[in-house]
């Protein structure tokens, strides 16, 4: 018997990043591959209070059924956590707890898009996006980016010609540009929205993991934290936050703030994908918060990752030179670079990851995070699960693959 599948899966195919994992079982690879954050800089102890705390206050709560919208105690936890980082008139009932931004993506292309609707993405932007937004029948729409994210004119231009149902992008420290959207730019986007009124999809899971020390090197706000300042543009904002990469991943623990209309679609299809988000993570989570301790825990990681930053970026300057250029991030957990030929090396992303693995370093080559137009010569290192001194060796691999 031939198996007769919907034919929405023609519209996507198997990560070609989780096809790359597979080889990573040689033995002594340096991966530069992985695109989440280091299990040795969890908070194991505070993450360990915070669950005993759950099952102490509220036992029964953290392990019953819950709200599809979500665990009341995070949902004020997360409010307040918003507010903190500048978004006023953020309320508990603004939001729904989701399970990773990722379910946040799902959720909005099962309430917003219809097969043959366009939708503009970065490019290059989130590989899942691609893939979810496409699972549901998008016609991707692929706007340019430079070093301060993405190109305001060219994206207006692209949303007068095709009217697209929302516009998706990762200002702050995207996956995998690194790029970090300029405050001017924002602005632009915002009022954009505006004008055209489109839907702005605002996904900022890296936006906390910035490298400076000083409010004057810290990214600009968050399109959500600036929409009062362009009147109409909160109502067409939709804002997607994860623990994952600040706290743990293993918690699935996201959340989507967006307008009411949306919100009530959305916490209606998330009845049907899962009830609810884990209530014993959600508990967690919200104790975790509740405690105070994650100021702390995200400055030590965001030292410990504008180091393994630097390293990077210095070794790749140190080994591989005028052969690949990059802008250096700002935060986040990627570099994003592009081969540049010169001296006659290498210049295609694919090529030289296979001659990177076999002399034992793993990267990401460019070209799938591209919904259309893929530009060959890209690739993406991740910095943030390797030491310095793993750093430093893989590097010198890559510019011995070249």
């Amino acid at each position: 018997m031939s198996l007769q599948f919907a034919d929405r899966l023609n519209n996507v195919e198997t990560s070609a990043i989780r096809e790359l994992f597979k080889l990573l079982g040689k033995p002594g690879i340096i991966s530069f591959a992985g695109g989440f954050p280091d299990s040795a800089m969890f908070d194991v102890d505070g993450i360990r209070a915070a669950v005993n705390a759950a099952l102490t206050e509220e036992a029964g709560g953290a392990l019953q059924y819950g709200a599809t919208e979500g665990y009341g105690p995070l949902r004020e936890q997360l409010a307040a956590f918003m507010t903190g980082k500048g978004c006023t008139a953020v309320a508990p009932e603004n939001l729904i707890v989701t399970t990773g931004s990722q379910q946040a993506l799902d959720l909005l292309g099962k309430t917003l898009i219809s097969p043959g609707d366009k939708v503009i993405v970065e490019g290059p932007t989130f590989l899942a996006t691609i893939q979810c937004f496409r699972l549901y029948g998008a016609e991707l729409i692929s706007a340019p980016i430079d070093g301060n994210g993405v190109k305001t004119e060219e994206l207006e231009k692209l949303i007068v010609e095709h009217k697209p149902k929302f516009v998706y992008l990762i200002p702050t420290f995207g996956n995998p540009s690194g790029a970090m959207l300029s405050l001017a730019r924002r602005k632009a986007v915002l009022e954009m929205a505006v004008r055209h009124q489109t839907l702005i999809v605002e996904d900022d899971p890296y936006g906390d993991l910035y490298f400076g020390q000083t409010a004057d090197d810290r990214p600009p706000p968050s399109l959500l934290a600036m929409s009062p300042l362009v009147p109409g543009s909160r109502e067409l904002l939709a804002h997607c936050g994860s623990l994952s990469k600040v706290l743990s991943p293993g918690l699935r623990v996201g959340w989507m703030i967006a307008p009411a209309e949306l919100l009530a679609k959305a916490t209606m299809c998330k009845q049907f994908s899962d009830a609810h988000t884990s209530t014993f993570a959600q508990a967690t989570a919200a104790q975790y918060l509740k405690a105070g301790r994650m100021p702390g825990t995200l400055a030590h990681v965001r030292r410990v990752y504008a180091e393994r930053a630097q390293v990077m970026c210095d070794a790749l300057r140190r080994e591989l030179g005028d052969a690949i250029e990059f802008v250096q991030p700002q935060g986040g957990l990627f570099v994003w670079a592009r081969l540049t030929g010169a001296g006659g090396k290498v210049s295609d992303g694919a090529a030289f990851a296979k001659s990177a693995i076999d002399k034992g370093v793993a990267f990401v080559p460019g070209a799938p995070f591209y919904c259309a137009h893929p530009d060959h010569a890209t690739l993406r290192l991740s910095f943030a699960t390797v030491g310095v001194e793993k750093i430093v060796e893989g590097v010198g691999r890559l510019g011995s693959a070249l």
